[in-house]
């Protein structure tokens, strides 16, 4: 079985709990506006690697990983996109008891029965989902990923249901999801949740620009500036308000 794999991070320390072995997968469907990994839009090209070539590799750094409480998190790209390749890898991953996560926007969730009974057994495998909420308002998700939500918030529920450890992250944009009400709005959501371990502000950076020139892109949010540590911490408090215990 093999994946479209665009890199690996060996030592992560930003993907869940650790130090992570970090695979971004290739391929996407969102589209947003902050994203500092536009080169890993592109659905069917990437490296193509097998389960057996990740597990060696990962192998070599399991001292460091089980030393920290670490593991292995699948990245993107939009790794549920690959669903056959992960759940395969996750399976030999347990076999070594590595730790599994998947980073995921669940901008490819599916109610349809076969995408269903794939997911269902992934996630019998799987040990956190760090969720990435963009944007609580349908038209401005819209405008920010070219997509709607509906079906992000529906897999938010569906981890809630199945009691799939979460940690939820919102990347945090100056005049773009740092509205209050808006923060009051997807605080009152997450706090309906009842698997949230953590939640993860994270502040806007400029640090993807470079890939989307490399790409001939525009960069829409070229006039926005990263926000503030105090508009960091207000945002946290709106969106962990309602939750009873979150890191």
């Amino acid at each position: 079985m093999n994946g479209n794999i665009h890199s690996i991070e060996t030592f992560g320390t930003v993907d869940g709990p650790g130090i992570r072995y970090v695979i971004f997968t290739q391929g996407c469907l969102l589209r947003c506006q902050f994203c500092h990994n536009a080169d890993t839009w592109e659905i069917g090209t990437g490296k193509p690697m097998s389960v057996s070539e990740i597990i060696d590799d990962l192998k070599s750094y399991l001292p460091f990983i089980q030393s920290s409480g670490g593991g292995i998190t699948v990245s993107g790209g939009e790794p549920l996109l690959q669903i056959p390749f992960l759940l395969e890898l996750f399976k030999e991953c347990k076999k070594l008891g590595i730790h599994t996560a998947i980073d995921s926007s669940g901008g490819c969730y599916s109610s349809a029965p076969h995408f269903q009974e794939q997911l269902t057994e992934l996630m019998e495998y799987t040990d956190l989902v760090l969720l990435d909420l963009k944007h609580i308002n349908r038209k401005k998700h819209i405008k920010l990923t070219g997509m709607a939500n509906d079906h992000i918030l529906e897999f938010a529920r569906y981890l809630s249901d199945h009691r799939v450890p979460v940690w939820v992250r919102h990347v945090l944009v100056p005049g773009v999801t740092n509205d209050l009400e808006d923060l009051r709005q997807l605080g009152n959501f997450i706090g309906t949740l009842e698997n949230v371990s953590k939640v993860e502000v994270l502040p806007y950076h400029k640090l993807g620009v470079y890939k989307w020139e490399a790409l001939g892109l525009e960069y829409p949010l070229k006039d926005v500036e990263p926000p503030g540590d105090a508009e960091v911490e207000n945002a946290f408090k709106l969106l962990t308000a309602q939750v009873a215990t979150v890191e």
